[in-house]
């Protein structure tokens, strides 16, 4: 039902603002108001599209991000409403310019770029989080928390993380054996500073993850590359290795997506990994970067869930769930030797971790909104990898081979003929698209395949980047 209300507003299309973010935002201004209130109604995205002379599928985006956002409710067969609950606008503004300060830098000088698999922060629960700042600052005893904490993390969060991967991951740890930090990265780094010795050797895949080859290398360690196929990483490859007689200390891997691939590592090879790894004594470094979103059944276990694997350290990251620009990770791991080493090391370089933050998040976590978040952000994402999909079979379908993914954030794009992807960059940025080559993640220039991240794009984005590509494929 079309109410009094009428929508004005002047969208700037030279703006670095995109048109459906102006719109959103107009009609949260019109909420922050009073113009529009909680129960109101809005009119359809037809005659919002109608009145603003514009595409309705990009009405559509705007209104799908005040829904997740939580500024509007849909109700079936009535129509779109303003929230009864609504966040609190001043606390957003605050927090905002946080959230989206890397996509802005990153993206300022190109009209469009292609990332590797990175969030839509457009969709953190930002109102959420910032209430539960403001509620913890409330506290009586909020003193308590601007001292020092523990350098492995804030004990009720630890608690709150370990409950969540012996739950939904199978693992068997306690919080004695985790340690929080300020993402993924640093988690590789402590692992690989207090693991490592000059001279040890790191079987590590290739394709594969550079920030974490290089985290590996400043703690002195050798890289040994290891092909990925069809069913992931080639066992037949670690075992050579392995026979050569040299001292192999770990070997980093990504077996639930690998990167850049997005293969699942195959059950078969997932036991005879562990199996070497038990005989010959080297740890497994399992990188489960984007385990949350998942579009079939249910996500597979990870290699640290296995008891019978004797030596591990297992690295998540909460940033893609949260928002990319809050920097919590954590590392676990069965050996209290390494964790008692690593929380040493924190401490030398950080002290402890975001004791503030991890009390805001730890509050979302127990009051549900963690969950409906990652739920919310599932569809979301889900409905862009099938649009995606459908992108691909329109414009590349035939001029390249891919796999539609069962959860991550991106696609592996494999050219039909060898291309010369450098080349194709250039071309691209030229058109002001950047895009992340291959030589990003291979030790050698026969990588043939490109990885196109689309969680954070818009549908218009990303049809104007595939088309882009495929002319020049």
């Amino acid at each position: 039902m079309l109410r009094g209300w009428k929508f004005e507003i002047q969208l700037d299309e030279q703006s670095d603002k995109a048109i459906y973010l102006q719109i959103a935002d107009a009609i949260i201004k019109d909420i922050h108001s009073g113009r529009l209130k909680s129960g109101d109604a809005l009119p359809g995205s037809r005659n919002l599209a109608q009145l603003l002379r514009i595409n309705r599928n990009t009405v559509v985006e705007a209104l799908n991000v005040l829904l997740i956002e939580g500024w509007l409710v849909s109700k079936e067969r009535q129509g779109t409403f303003v929230a009864d609950t609504l966040p609190d606008f001043k606390e957003v503004q605050k927090i905002k310019p946080l959230i989206s300060n890397i996509e802005n830098k990153e993206g300022k000088h190109f009209h469009l770029q292609i990332d590797d698999g990175n969030p839509d922060s457009k969709i953190a629960p930002i109102s959420e989080l910032a209430r539960a700042y403001r509620q913890i600052f409330n506290q009586k005893a909020r003193w308590q928390m601007m001292g020092y904490g523990n350098e492995l993390g804030d004990l009720e969060f630890r608690k709150a993380i370990v409950q969540m991967l012996n739950h939904q991951r199978g693992m068997q740890i306690n919080e004695q054996s985790i340690c929080i930090t300020r993402g993924s990265q640093m988690a590789m780094y402590l692992t690989a500073q207090c693991l490592f010795k000059k001279g040890d050797y790191v079987l590590v895949e290739n394709p594969g993850y550079k920030p974490a080859w290089k985290a590996f290398e400043n703690a002195g360690a050798k890289l040994l590359p290891v092909s990925v196929d069809k069913e992931g990483l080639k066992i037949d490859e670690v075992t050579s290795y392995l026979k050569w007689g040299k001292k192999i200390k770990a070997i980093y891997v990504t077996p639930h997506r690998q990167y850049p691939t997005t293969i699942t590592l195959s059950l078969k090879r997932r036991l005879e990994l562990i199996g070497l790894s038990n005989k010959y004594g080297f740890t497994i470094i399992e990188d489960d970067y984007d385990n949350e979103f998942h579009f079939g059944y249910r996500p597979v276990l990870p290699l640290s869930s296995f008891t019978e694997l004797k030596n591990y350290v297992y690295i998540g990251t909460m940033s893609k769930v949260v928002a990319p620009a809050l920097r919590i990770g954590y590392l676990a791991s069965n050996d209290s030797d390494l964790i008692e080493q690593v929380g040493s090391l924190r401490k030398i370089i950080d002290v402890q971790s975001d004791s503030i933050m991890e009390q805001a998040v730890l509050q979302l976590i127990k009051e549900g909104t963690i969950k409906r978040h990652i739920k919310k952000s599932t569809n979301h994402y889900k409905a862009k990898r099938d649009f995606m999909a459908t992108v691909l079979n329109k414009y590349i379908k035939d001029k390249a081979t891919y796999t539609i993914p069962e959860g991550g954030l991106a696609f592996w794009i494999v050219p039909n003929k060898q291309v010369d992807w450098l080349q194709i960059s250039k071309k691209l940025k030229s058109k002001s698209i950047k895009i992340i080559t291959p030589d990003t993640y291979s030790f050698d220039e026969t990588i043939n395949g490109i990885r196109l991240g689309y969680g954070s794009l818009s549908e218009k984005d990303l049809e104007a980047g595939i088309i882009a590509l495929a002319e020049l494929l």
